[in-house]
């Protein structure tokens, strides 16, 4: 793996907002999920810290056992308001929700359709179920219609999973047209919403909405929102529900704090789209969907090697390189946050076209 430059080094980073310490160097950082800055925010370390003195440092059991504290009840409300949706479970993380939910909802007489480029998790859901799994190419409505005429007739349930921003993309999915073939063959939507949260607003809902409280929200910790049936289901079925250790208190009045200043203030999602798009432009690139924005260059090596020179030009900006992402597509993966200034930006982009010149 050292050979073919795959082999991963875990970096110790102290992250202060937009910026990080790594190696005693001070750098912007790009390449964080904090797009709304709300992990270092005022407002949600309080609710952490009163959280920490009401309830405890830990959970001490999962949540079935004793470890449900009432912070819990408050949050799912909000994560279902906010989903629409009649009821929400929150999980250890958003890949235990993840695994948790295929595993406990598909089996083997059902089918599962997903999106090539689908988050890992999902796709270690999928094994875990142990149904009959088809890839369909990556945002093709044709290919995904195609299997569905193919293969629907065979199984109890079929079910077609896709992400509303794609991690290592960035674009959206088509969730309107996906959803109409959904209805067309009596299947279930499930979206996976880790980057769209609090960034993006999909006027249609999938089915089964999962995400994650460690992006936008600056926290941690996973969600399922969906009918008070399949939540209920769920509870009772999800291995990585009932076998987990409850989240810590602080972390879950964190979340409450973040979710509310979502619901509250809009002007931080702009922000961070608006920088993407900025960089974007300023790089002659289509523009940004979301806060995500990759750039392709295809050789691991290579995009190590402009990752290092954006580090020594104060920039971090990791390189993304397989199994993250398809052999021959490494990529610099830039992410936009409210916290970054116009000029930051717009240095960014300027230092990098020098690099590639």
């Amino acid at each position: 793996m050292k050979e073919q430059h795959l082999l991963r080094v875990i970096e110790p980073t102290e992250v202060t907002g937009a910026w990080v310490m790594r190696e005693g160097e001070k750098l912007l950082s790009f390449s964080g999920n904090d797009y709304l800055g709300l992990s270092q925010d005022k407002t949600v370390l309080a609710a952490a810290e009163a959280a920490l003195h009401e309830y405890g440092a830990g959970a001490g059991a999962s949540r079935l056992v004793t470890g449900s504290h009432p912070l819990y009840a408050t949050l799912e409300k909000q994560l279902a308001k906010m989903k629409g949706t009649e009821a929400a479970c929150v999980f250890g993380s958003g890949y235990l929700a993840n695994i948790g939910l295929i595993a406990a909802i598909a089996g083997k007489d059902d089918l599962i359709l997903a999106d090539r480029l689908v988050h890992a998790c999902m796709i270690d859901g999928i094994k875990l179920s142990g149904a009959r799994f088809q890839r369909f190419k990556h945002n093709d409505l044709k290919d995904l219609e195609r299997l569905l005429k193919d293969y629907r007739k065979q199984y109890k349930e079929c079910f077609i999973l896709t992400e509303t921003v794609f991690s290592m993309d960035g674009d959206l999915a088509l969730l309107k047209k996906i959803q109409a073939l959904a209805e067309k063959y009596n299947a279930t939507t499930i979206t996976d919403d880790a980057h769209g949260l609090g960034i993006i607003e999909n006027e249609v809902k999938a089915d089964i909405q999962m995400g994650t409280l460690s992006k936008a929200a600056g926290s941690y910790g996973g969600y399922v929102c969906a009918s008070k049936a399949v939540i209920d289901y769920l509870k009772t079925t999800a291995r990585t529900l009932m076998f987990s250790t409850a989240l810590p208190p602080s972390v879950v009045g964190a979340s409450v704090a973040a979710l509310k200043m979502m619901a509250e203030d809009k002007n931080r999602a702009k922000k961070a789209l608006f920088n993407a798009k900025i960089f974007t432009k300023a790089m002659g690139l289509p523009e940004a969907k979301s806060a995500i924005v990759p750039l392709i260059i295809g050789d691991a090596e290579i995009a190590l090697a402009i990752s290092r020179k954006l580090q020594n030009e104060k920039f971090l900006v990791s390189a993304i390189r397989p199994p993250t992402v398809p052999e021959g597509t490494a990529r610099l993966r830039f992410t936009f946050s409210a916290l970054h200034s116009d000029t930051q930006v717009k240095n960014l982009a300027k230092t990098l076209r020098d690099i590639l010149a």
